[in-house]
């Protein structure tokens, strides 16, 4: 996989790809987000939970969401979603790649840490499902469920937020590598 992944993170891919995963997260941020949310009277989406959430919250959610807000979460916010974890996971998995490369470092154990956005686009996709479960058998929904996909939820959110923390540190010794190259 590593081979494939620093065949594939060349600055023109990477660029490509980034501009294309952000214009998808502006949408759904932008547009289907806040769409969804003013079904809900403000009420955060379960997917912009990062902590989780419990049963009565998902409850509470889709009560206020009422049939036409839930169809919306699921018909147009979802399927978006869907694309979403995907161009995630590719384009900062060969972000990293590259910018490794700058630093000359594609080749240690620093390389696995591009796998950080694979994971989270995993298990934002595991979200995903669980969230399209829970509002498929909305109002009979269980306690196991809700858990499991709340865990999920803070898999994805914890492995996206160890990888920008990442990404920043790179990026700083990018900059360090940089500034010592032109003295």
């Amino acid at each position: 996989m590593r081979k494939h992944i620093l065949k594939f993170s060349t600055g023109k891919t990477v660029l490509l790809l980034f501009l294309l995963t952000n214009v998808v997260y502006v949408i759904m941020v932008a547009i289907t987000i806040p769409r969804v949310a003013n079904f809900a009277n403000g009420m955060k989406l379960l997917d912009m939970l990062p902590a989780g959430y419990n049963l009565e919250y998902v409850q509470e959610l889709f009560t206020a969401l009422g049939e036409e807000g839930r169809h919306f979460y699921l018909s147009v916010q979802l399927p978006i979603d869907m694309i979403y974890p995907l161009l995630f996971a590719i384009s900062f998995c060969l972000l990293l790649a590259w910018l490794l490369q700058k630093i000359n470092k594609q080749h240690g154990r620093l390389f696995y840490l591009c796998y950080l956005p694979l994971i989270a686009g995993a298990a934002d996709y595991l979200e995903n499902i669980g969230i399209i479960t829970l509002l498929k058998h909305f109002p009979d929904i269980t306690q196991q469920a809700v858990q499991i996909t709340s865990l999920f939820s803070v898999l994805k959110s914890t492995a996206t937020s160890l990888y920008f923390v990442l990404l920043l540190l790179v990026l700083i010794w990018l900059g360090v590598v940089s500034i010592k190259k032109r003295k």
